[in-house]
């Protein structure tokens, strides 16, 4: 296998780890469940089946580049960048659209699909960058700093559009379960 074989693999597991994330926490509803997976129907919710995705799928890719013997550097590096650099492409190019016509389901899909090949195509080049020191320690401190946010942001929202779920009115998760 090669390292571009691998992202191919990665960006179909990743796609479908997105749209597998958005019922998780409907089926499983659970204060640890709320911190991963989208909790109601709000764009900042929904930036999680970005971050959630690429991290759960980086775990399966690890072992996969490992078993394989494919060359690889910056692991967890690779896996904060593409998160973040997914949520920022998504919301640079959906803001605008959303507020100019609203929500569409076969828009936000279609550019959820095309930013996650933006993402793996990122990830290619992390992955094939030199060893930097200790990238791997601070993403992995970043990355668990992020999740303490969306934990935090779904426990207590800004009231904000992007944090409100049009489709129930609501913002976050302690109005959504009343």
């Amino acid at each position: 296998m090669t390292l571009k074989k691998d992202k191919i693999i990665s960006t179909i597991g990743i796609i479908i780890l997105c749209f597998l994330f958005h019922f998780i926490y409907e089926w499983l509803p659970s204060t640890l469940t709320s911190i991963f997976f989208p909790v109601n129907e709000s764009i900042w919710e929904h930036m999680k089946l970005f971050i959630s995705p690429i991290c759960f799928y980086g775990i399966i890719d690890y072992i996969i580049l490992t078993k394989t013997k494919v060359p690889f550097n910056n692991f967890l590096l690779n896996i904060l960048i593409t998160s973040i650099s997914s949520i920022i492409i998504y919301l640079i190019i959906f803001l605008p659209v959303y507020n100019l016509i609203g929500e569409n389901m076969i828009f936000s899909i279609s550019l959820m699909i095309i930013v996650i090949i933006i993402s793996q195509i990122i990830s290619y080049y992390i992955l094939r960058l030199n060893h930097i020191k200790y990238a791997n320690i601070i993403s992995l401190v970043l990355i668990i700093l992020i999740y303490i946010l969306f934990g935090y942001l779904t426990y207590h929202p800004i009231h904000n559009y992007i944090f409100l779920d049009k489709h129930h009115n609501i913002y976050g998760i302690t109005e959504y379960n009343i």
